[in-house]
């Protein structure tokens, strides 16, 4: 199933401030979410956005629907859940 893949303006300005080898793995990612929910990812229990996707020290906050993936923020896993 194909995705379309819609990033928020907060997530544009959190992944500008993440160190360019690290960024380039995160839209990596992003992109391979296209073909369907694949790598690390774990659906989060009483929290909003309600997936997460683990890309090292990386977490990137999406929700999903029936055709389109929302990418929400992309944080460093100490700072994310606050």
């Amino acid at each position: 199933m194909k995705y379309e893949i819609e990033i928020r303006k907060r997530a544009e300005k959190d992944l500008s401030n993440i160190p360019k080898s690290d960024a380039q793995k995160i839209a990596d990612a992003i992109f391979a979410l296209e073909d369907g929910l694949v790598g690390d990812i774990k659906k989060l229990t009483n929290f909003s956005p309600e997936y997460r996707l683990r890309i090292g020290d990386w977490r990137i906050l999406f929700e999903a629907s029936r055709n389109k993936i929302t990418i929400f923020r992309i944080l460093h896993r100490r700072e994310v859940y606050r």
